[in-house]
């Protein structure tokens, strides 16, 4: 019979939450009125009896918070349904409160479009990506509309006909495989959640059938570490769909209250438990009266977001005395930044085109901006930071509803847009000059690559500086080759140096005794007397043999020249055999030496000498017809017909340099 009536009490509880106050007090007093009327009682179904009267005692009191809930204005319980009903929205997107960062999909190509698609679904969960993923599909679709339209222009120019038409493109197919991929996890992913949230909450419903059995069958004993196993098994279940989530609650709140009303058999555990949840909602209570200060209205109301889902979930009920005080003042926190929020959006509204006006000035800014004169891409690059704080400065001005914001936000994008068409007409243009640069620089690294492993030392250096002063004319390639062709162009280059220098130091100790033999050598060649012709041309011969002197040493060639002079002055030899021998001295030790370009500038200074005599020797011919009249033992005469004598001899030995230069092989 006991167990009879404490079912009947349970049921009129659970009832509470739906039905009117007054039939619910009403149930509970017949009921009573119904355990007393008994005859004969036992004393052990007395104890029972009073004990049934106590929880009715508590459905009352229940009954009684009930009404003074209902007692507080009807603006404050609407500010908190407000609270309590976000609250519950966002209990099944705990994670979606991570922001993935917004990129100017706008102003990028369709490579980069699909490349920054496929890095969205490949890094990130997929319940994130539905923003930036619609953004860049509307992004795609104009660019690729516009691109199909130019298409099928050309087609038509070349006159084919409209239903003929036919485009595929490979970037197309690439896009259109990763939004079906996008898709399918999606969908995949809100079919799981739906599955997860429907099983939580029959996980809940299991914990709050527990927990009525558990009031139903309460042993003293043990009643307080089962009632604890239950509470921190319902904290460990995840959320449940939104429109069950404030019922499942008040169910589970409820027979809570219902187990720390029953918990009097230990009094001790249900103080402390009452003591600690109320510091606890206490605490909550000053940090939400704390939010009506701070200056950010938004940042305040998710926080009191926060603060209810702490005082749903993970707070206990406080003693029967202080209930309504601590609700109240927990409802009258959030009232006051309820109204705060609404009088902050009030004004807002007020402002809306104050901040339209400043955002339109803002697109003026963009329209006026002048980017005709753009030349490269540093000016490129300069007009893009320029355009990027225009539109920070118009996302700073305030933020709009989207009713009010859409239109002027058409306009931003229409005046970025004309922008972006220039400055993609530019890199367009630019790619194709980097794909050029790109060929001419192929063409260089293989060249110099070429040379690397080249022992022509001389023309290989020479072609190498070349190669290295082309390149610098060279203008920009396209950045996803610029470092690997430069580390290959590099590369060649310091293994061609490194080879060279490597072949200079090798040589430097054999120049430097060539330097000492030589100097030895001058200074015998000028101690010798009375040398003969044959004698002479022995010496220069073993001049040579020594071996080649270094650039910074060649001055030795001169005084050993100088030598050879004046031993061959000392002979009895004729000017023209004598000039003859020391030109072909000098000529001789340029060739041993490959010093070509002294040679070439040895014919061209024969060939001015030539030159210069002719023109000197016709002029004392034609001075020589003016005083014709004159007789030849005439001074004057003999002075000019020598003259053009000593022309004549200094023209045939230039003449025999200028034949024998024609005659070498170089």
């Amino acid at each position: 019979m006991l167990e009879n009536k404490n079912n009947n009490v349970d049921e009129n509880a659970e009832n509470a939450l739906q039905n009117p106050i007054s039939q619910e007090t009403e149930a509970t007093k017949s009921e009573v009125e119904n355990v007393v009327a008994e005859d004969a009682i036992s004393e052990e179904t007395k104890t029972a009896t009073e004990e049934v009267e106590s929880v009715v005692v508590v459905k009352e009191e229940e009954s009684t918070e009930k009404v003074l809930e209902n007692l507080i204005s009807e603006e404050t319980k609407t500010a908190v349904d407000e609270i309590e009903n976000v609250v519950a929205e966002n209990s099944e997107k705990k994670e979606e409160e991570v922001k993935i960062p917004m990129l100017d999909y706008d102003s990028m190509e369709l490579e980069s479009l699909v490349s920054e698609l496929q890095k969205l679904i490949k890094n990130n969960p997929v319940q994130l990506i539905k923003n930036n993923s619609d953004a860049i599909k509307n992004a795609f679709n104009i660019k690729f509309g516009k691109l199909l339209s130019e298409k099928k222009e050309e087609f038509l120019a070349e006159g084919g006909n409209s239903i003929d038409f036919q485009f595929s493109s490979p970037i197309k197919s690439e896009y259109n495989q990763l939004l079906k991929e996008y898709k399918t996890k999606r969908d995949a992913y809100y079919s799981q959640l739906e599955n997860q949230l429907k099983d939580n909450l029959e996980k809940r419903n299991s914990v709050i059938n527990e927990l009525k059995v558990l009031i139903e069958n309460a042993d003293p004993k043990t009643m307080y570490n089962e009632f604890q196993k239950i509470q921190g098994r319902w904290k460990t279940i995840g959320a449940v769909p939104r429109t069950r989530y404030n019922d499942t609650w008040k169910t589970y709140h409820h027979h809570v209250e219902r187990f720390y009303d029953l918990l009097h058999l230990n009094q001790d555990f249900r103080e402390l438990d009452f003591k600690h949840n109320l510091e606890e909602k206490q605490k909550l209570i000053v940090r939400a009266e704390a939010l009506s200060e701070v200056e950010d209205v938004n940042v305040a109301f998710k926080e009191l977001q926060e603060l209810h889902r702490l005082w749903k979930e993970d707070i206990g009920p406080v003693g029967r005395e202080f209930r309504d005080d601590v609700w109240n003042r927990f409802s009258d926190a959030t009232k006051k930044l309820h109204d705060k929020r609404h009088d902050y959006y009030r004004d807002m509204k007020s402002k809306h085109q104050e901040i339209i006006d400043a955002k339109l000035v803002v697109i003026e800014k963009i329209n006026a901006y002048d980017y005709t004169k753009n030349a490269n891409h540093k000016d490129w690059q300069k007009s893009i930071k320029d355009i990027e704080a225009f539109r920070q400065e118009y996302f700073n001005v305030g933020k709009l509803p989207y009713n009010k914001s859409e239109a002027v936000w058409q306009k931003l994008k229409e005046a970025t847009k004309r922008f972006n068409s220039a400055k993609n007409v530019f890199y367009k243009i630019e790619k194709s000059s980097q794909t050029e640069n790109l060929k001419k620089k192929m063409e260089l690294v293989e060249l110099a690559e070429s040379m690397q492993t080249s022992e022509d030392w001389e023309n290989a250096t020479n072609t190498m500086k070349r190669i290295q002063s082309d390149w610098k004319k060279i203008g920009h390639v396209p950045r996803k080759f610029s470092d690997d062709i430069w580390k290959r162009f590099k590369t060649a280059c310091n293994g061609y140096f490194d080879r060279l220098n490597a072949h200079r130091n090798g040589l430097n100790k054999e120049s430097e005794a060539v330097v000492v033999a030589k100097k030895e050598f001058i200074e015998e060649f000028k101690a010798s007397e009375s040398l003969t012709i044959e004698q002479i041309q022995e010496t220069i011969e073993k001049w040579r043999n020594l071996g080649a002197l270094p650039r910074n040493a060649r001055h030795l060639d001169g005084k050993f020249n100088k030598a050879v002079d004046a031993h061959l002055m000392n002979l009895n030899l004729g000017r023209e055999e004598i000039e003859m021998m020391k030109f072909k001295n000098v000529i001789d030790n340029y060739l041993v030496q490959e010093d070509y370009r002294k040679l070439d500038s040895e014919q061209f200074f024969i060939r001015k000498k030539i030159s210069e005599s002719v023109r000197d020797m016709q002029q004392l011919e034609n001075n020589l017809s003016f005083i014709s009249n004159a007789t030849e033992d005439n001074p004057l005469v003999q002075n000019v017909r020598k003259g053009i004598q000593g022309f004549k001899d200094e023209l045939d030995i230039w003449q025999l340099k200028l034949d024998y230069l024609k005659k070498l092989d170089y």
